[in-house]
């Protein structure tokens, strides 16, 4: 089972500085070491003072490559758009944000789009930055008719469009997210997570591991790196 580091805070103005702090580190390590940096960020807007913090930092940004860890199957100026949440903040520092989504309208079609877009990029990624849902969900790995697709697929597939069922009421659509086998490559894996119910959640979901049944303790089970999970008391 891979080690797992718990930061506990009370303030969320305290979260957001440890976050952006280890972040900006992530990507300078990477930067210095390879001239270059992957990350992939959840885009929910409730993260955005977060991505406020983050773009303080005195980063060359223009070196660094942004994609969402997923996605919804919208247009950019939907309010419910992921990538437009992260490039409201990171495009005006010359930073690369790639979309991962298509005008495909068939789900499945839309993520062996997003698969290909990704193969064009240097991997494995510094960092894949991950929440988790009541669910159990995370990324957009939901429990559902698609979610040995998104846990269990090939080793080579990065992306997968997915239909989670039930629909979350406030964002009906369709998805398209990273595999577990992508997360798995990914140098360095951090959550953010809220309340006590997350904290439970999170916490039986590790203990099981790969018997879990919700993705995020399925992708527990397959994580080899270390993940921080920084954690807001309420």
């Amino acid at each position: 089972m891979t080690e797992v580091e718990w930061w506990e805070f009370e303030d969320k103005d305290e979260l957001a500085d440890a976050v952006a702090g280890d972040i900006g580190f992530i990507i300078e390590s990477a930067l210095e070491a390879r001239g270059q940096a992957l990350v992939a960020f959840p885009g929910h807007a409730a993260l955005v003072p977060l991505f406020e913090k983050l773009a303080e930092r005195d980063i060359r940004w223009k070196n660094v490559t942004i994609v969402p860890t997923d996605d919804r199957l919208v247009p950019v100026d939907d309010p419910r758009s992921n990538i437009a949440n992260i490039a409201r903040t990171f495009l005006p520092l010359g930073a690369r944000v790639l979309p991962i989504t298509s005008e495909a309208e068939d789900y499945k079609l839309a993520g062996s789009a997003a698969d290909a877009r990704l193969k064009d990029l240097h991997w494995p990624p510094d960092l894949v930055w991950l929440s988790v849902g009541a669910n159990g969900s995370t990324a957009s790995i939901y429990p559902g008719p698609d979610m040995d697709e998104a846990v269990a697929g090939p080793s080579e597939r990065r992306a997968v469009g997915v239909r989670p069922d039930p629909m979350p009421e406030d964002a009906a659509v369709d998805r398209v997210t990273l595999t577990v086998p992508a997360i798995r490559e990914s140098r360095t894996v951090l959550f953010t997570i809220e309340g006590d119910d997350e904290k439970a959640l999170l916490e039986k979901a590790i203990a099981d591991g790969a018997s879990s049944s919700v993705p995020v303790g399925r992708l527990f089970g397959e994580l080899k790196v270390p993940v921080d999970i920084y954690w807001l008391e309420t």
